[in-house]
Formats: C-alpha cells, sequence, structure tokens
C-alpha cells in the first residue's frame, strides 16, 4: 500500500515510515482482551486510511441511538456522516473536516446523560478519523470509558 493511501496525515506518514507497528497501551480504563485487541489493532494497520475511516463511522453510528432524545435527530450528526463521506471521496480538505469535527464535538457539551456523552465523543473521534488514522481506534473505544 502506497504511503499517501495508508495515512492522508504527513505526520502519520511519517511514523509509519519511521516504526513497525506497537500495540497500544490504553490510557482509559477497559476491561478487554488484550490479544484479541492486539489482532485488531494489527489488522486495522493493514487498512487504508479511506476503509479506516469507513469502519470507524461503522463502528460508532449504531451507538448513536443512545443519545439524549434531545440530540438524536440533530442536524449535526447527518452534517458529520456527509463531510467525512466526502474528505473520503477527496472532495475536501482535512481543514474543513476538523472545522466540522469541532461543531459535532458540541454535542457531547450538550449531553445530559453520561452514556449520551461518550456516545457523541465515539461520534466525533469517528468523524476525526477523516483527519487522523488514531482516532479510529478512539471511535471503536470511546463506549467503554
Amino acid at each position: 500500500m502506497d504511503i499517501e493511501d495508508y495515512a492522508w496525515n504527513k505526520h502519520e506518514q511519517k511514523m509509519k515510515e519511521q516504526t513497525e507497528l506497537t500495540h497500544s497501551n490504553p490510557k482509559i480504563k477497559i476491561i478487554d482482551n488484550k490479544e484479541l485487541r492486539n489482532k485488531i489493532e494489527e489488522n486495522l494497520e493493514k487498512l487504508p486510511q479511506k476503509i479506516l475511516a469507513q469502519w470507524a463511522l461503522k463502528v460508532a453510528t449504531p451507538f448513536l441511538d443512545y443519545l439524549d432524545n434531545h440530540l438524536k435527530n440533530d442536524s449535526r450528526i447527518e452534517l458529520g456522516i456527509e463531510t467525512l463521506e466526502k474528505r473520503i471521496q477527496g472532495s475536501i480538505r482535512a481543514y474543513d473536516l476538523r472545522k466540522i469535527g469541532f461543531i459535532v464535538n458540541e454535542l457531547a457539551k450538550e449531553s445530559e446523560t453520561e452514556v449520551s456523552k461518550y456516545v457523541s465523543r465515539s461520534f466525533a473521534q469517528a468523524i476525526a478519523t477523516g483527519h487522523m488514522r488514531g482516532h479510529a481506534w478512539l471511535a471503536a473505544t470511546m463506549q467503554y470509558k
């Protein structure tokens, strides 16, 4: 895979060229199967960023059902999805996606329950995967904080 397909971000491209895969040491409290987590990380590492962003969105969106009721039909959800899809297609820059990412992140600030906060943070991380690969893993693990 070309380095430009692996990562769209120059910093992540440089890191990939300089290091081999190292397994994560989560800073958040999760109870998981370390071997399974390592296997998932190894498989995610093989994906181009385009596919990784699609995966992150697929992982995060089912949990949107657990947003607080007043946020479930919020237009920022569709805005985030549409913007990430445009980034995946290459029709917008990372800068444009990041601006929308900050707007999407407002859902967490407006959440009243802890569950809604975690769900909206996970969703925001999925959207941010269009900027940097590292956000994909956070999109998948935010629910377990």
